[in-house]
């Protein structure tokens, strides 16, 4: 059994807006089942076709949990500047130039067009997240990200007053 979260860091001028929250049990996730064996549960984003239900994220992320059975491999175009990565969590894989990444274990992509990854001998799992950089500060501390110092004290004290959580579902 795994679970995994999913926490997006926002832009300055989203910082405030009202928290959500979404468990996503696994058959709510759409799935791609392809000839070759590949399966693809979409999370966020898209991949042929299938779109996932974790939507209206400020950032707009894909995020996707792929599964390659032995040799078979995986393609994705990558948008120009995002940062890509994917984290293995079953067996093992080339993830690029020969660089082969095991279980509990992340690849980081250079830039570039598109991203190859194949399965080793008994295959791999993998998720496979890419997201625009905000390229903005960040200030962080326990559950609270920021992008100043400043910011953080604010907040803190908004929460120790009562007033941090502006908004939402119950608001």
């Amino acid at each position: 059994m795994y679970g995994v979260q999913l926490w997006a860091n926002l832009p300055r001028e989203h910082k405030m807006m009202p928290p959500r929250y979404r468990d996503l049990p696994d058959a709510e996730i759409p799935r791609v089942r392809r000839d070759d064996g590949t399966e693809i549960r979409v999370i966020a984003g898209a991949a042929d076709g299938q779109h996932g239900p974790m939507e209206e994220i400020v950032i707009d992320p894909l995020y996707l949990d792929v599964t390659l059975p032995a040799g078979v491999s995986f393609s994705r175009a990558t948008p120009p500047g995002h940062t890509v990565f994917a984290y293995v969590f079953e067996g093992a894989g080339d993830f690029g130039a020969g660089t082969e990444v095991a279980a509990r274990h992340l690849a980081l992509f250079a830039g570039g067009d598109e991203v190859r990854i194949t399965a080793g001998p008994s295959g791999v799992r993998f998720l496979f997240v890419a997201g625009q950089p905000l390229r903005e500060p960040v200030a962080w501390r326990g559950p609270i990200v920021m992008n100043t110092e400043a910011e953080l004290e604010q907040a803190f004290a908004e929460y120790r007053a009562g007033t941090f959580v502006k908004g939402g579902a119950d608001a």
